[in-house]
This record gives C-alpha cells, structure tokens and sequence, in this order.
C-alpha cells in the first residue's frame, strides 16, 4: 500500500495549490508538446522532422523513438495526471541528456532551455500531480 501512496498519493494541502499545479501542468505540457514534440514528428510534403542529436550512440530508432515519446506522448500523462510521477521520467532523462552532454559546451543562454524544463519536470516528480489528476481518482479507488 506504500507503493501506491508513492506513486498516485499527492494532496498540496489546498484548493488554491491544488489548482495551481493543475494550471502549472496543463501549459507546462502544452508547451512540451507544441514547442518540442510537434515538430519531432512533422509529416508532409514540405515538413521536414526535426534532427533529434543521438550523443549516447544509441540505436537511431530508439534514440528517436525515445525524444518523441518524450516530448508527445508524455505531455499528454502531465496535462491528465496519469502515472503522473513515473511517466516524467523520460521526459527528465532526455532534458538532462540535453543539458549535460548535448550543450554541455553551449553558452548559459543556449543550456538554459534544457535547465528549465528539467527543473519544472523536478517539481512535478516532488509534488505530483496534485488531486485534480487521474492518479488521484487511482489512488482512491485503490484505497477504499
């Protein structure tokens, strides 16, 4: 039962926290997606996807599917508050990937892009979703 409280438990105390971690999600995500992930997986005749670096030499494929999962599929778990902990996790690897080994070399104004989103990721890993999400409706259904 711990488990669970770990992974779908979160309650900021408030109404008015509660909500805001709601709004706080809903465009943090949004903005992941529209910036980051659409352009990731632009199909056309004229669009051209964006060139996702591969610094750890992974399999091409997996490197790619990887940064899209990352930036298409898991805005859509932060903006709902499904799995809410667990589904940031490729999301913070691949901004961290971004800060330490892709800009590593950049200037403060180019790495500052990847430290941001890693710390908004960070904050939701430590508050979660908060109890207008689908893990907390998991978590009482679970409990009862």
């Amino acid at each position: 039962m711990e488990i669970l409280q770990k992974f779908f438990y979160t309650d900021l105390g408030n109404t008015a926290n509660n909500i805001a971690i709601l709004i706080f999600r809903v465009l943090f995500a949004w903005e992941l997606l529209t910036v980051h992930g659409l352009k990731k997986i632009q199909r056309g005749p004229q669009a051209e996807p964006e060139h996702i670096p591969n610094p750890l030499q992974l399999p091409e494929k997996l490197n790619a599917a990887v940064a899209q999962f990352a930036d298409t599929i898991v805005p859509f778990f932060i903006a709902l508050g499904l799995f809410g902990r667990l589904a940031l996790l490729p999301t913070i690897g691949v901004t961290l990937v971004g800060y330490f080994v892709v800009h590593r070399h950049d200037s403060r104004e180019v790495r500052d892009i990847p430290f941001m989103y890693t710390l908004c990721l960070l904050l939701l890993l430590l508050t979660g979703p908060g109890t207008y999400s689908i893990d907390h409706y998991i978590y009482q259904l679970l409990t009862k």
